[in-house]
């Protein structure tokens, strides 16, 4: 399954602050992250965090868009749509 990710990097905390839609009414997962948006450090922390979140080895985690972008597409290997909904707030 792809998951639509709004990430901000440089965080104070690491969190998920829920659910949010785009003006082309993409449905995205809004995510805070410590690390700073260089050499890719916010990208590896946002799928280190996620997969812990989700319980899931990081290795069924990848970012398939958005490397420099703020609005990311995570591919969640073995996942649902319904059990991903579940997990998440």
């Amino acid at each position: 399954m792809r998951l639509f990710v709004r990430l901000t990097p440089k965080s104070s905390v690491e969190r998920i602050d829920g659910w949010d839609m785009d003006d082309k009414g993409r449905r995205f997962l809004k995510v805070r992250v410590r690390a700073a948006p260089i050499e890719g450090r916010a990208n590896e922390a946002l799928i280190v965090f996620l997969a812990k979140y989700l319980k899931l080895p990081k290795s069924r985690l990848s970012l398939v868009a958005g490397d420099t972008a703020r609005l990311k597409q995570i591919e969640i290997d073995g996942l649902d749509e319904s059990e991903l909904t579940g997990l998440l707030p």
